[in-house]
């Protein structure tokens, strides 16, 4: 991938978004290279000078889009608070930031986790494997369980909350599809996700731990 990689930025971005849009609506085998080099508007022939097939591409396409994850999302994320809410309102504002800035990349790890049409490479899927348990630990590992009432089923509690979140998340991205993010004031959506949360709080937590 040296030829590649030897572009300048803007050219090397403008090929990967092509192929990651196409993968991620098309998955691996219906995925047209006719169709990305149109998008990225370069030759087929130069594709295929970077890339020696569809196959190697589509690799490509997996390790970088988990190693996007892993630096601009999970590696930020603070793992030593142990209130689950305050845990997932940061990692919400973490991955809703590395959403804005490539939102392809998520686009097609959605569809490349899913699919069963290409079995992955033994070093990739060790790596996706990682990442998958390093999900896991930034959401469950070290949680305050005391907080939550008595009455309540925590991890049925665990997932209405991540589904409630990611459900807000997805209809802001869907809203605001299509606009320049430099421009948006995001102060009255974090606020009003912020209220959410509260509400949460209140639905799940003992009277004496929410304001903790």
């Amino acid at each position: 991938m040296e030829k590649f990689k030897g572009l300048d930025e803007e050219k090397q971005q403008k090929i990967l978004d092509a192929a990651l849009l196409e993968f991620a609506e098309h998955g691996y085998k219906k995925a047209s290279t006719n169709r990305i080099v149109k998008e990225a508007g370069i030759g087929k022939g130069m594709l295929f000078y970077y890339f020696k097939s569809k196959k190697d591409l589509y690799e490509f396409l997996a390790e970088y889009s988990l190693d996007f994850v892993v630096e601009k999302y999970f590696s930020r994320i603070d793992m030593t608070e142990s209130d689950f809410i305050e845990r997932l309102k940061h990692t919400s504002q973490l991955k809703f930031e590395a959403q804005t800035e490539n939102k392809n990349v998520f686009n097609f790890l959605g569809t490349f986790m899913l699919t069963a049409d290409f079995k992955l490479a033994p070093h990739i899927q060790k790596k996706y494997e990682a990442m998958q348990q390093k999900g896991n630990a930034m959401l469950y590992e070290n949680v305050d369980l005391s907080l939550f009432r008595d009455d309540v089923n925590v991890q049925k509690a665990f997932k209405l909350i991540r589904w409630s979140i990611e459900g807000y998340q997805n209809e802001l991205l869907h809203k605001l599809q299509g606009q320049s993010m430099a421009s948006i004031d995001f102060d009255p959506y974090w606020e009003e996700f912020y209220e959410y949360l509260e509400i949460l709080k209140k639905s799940f937590y003992k009277e004496g731990k929410r304001d903790q």
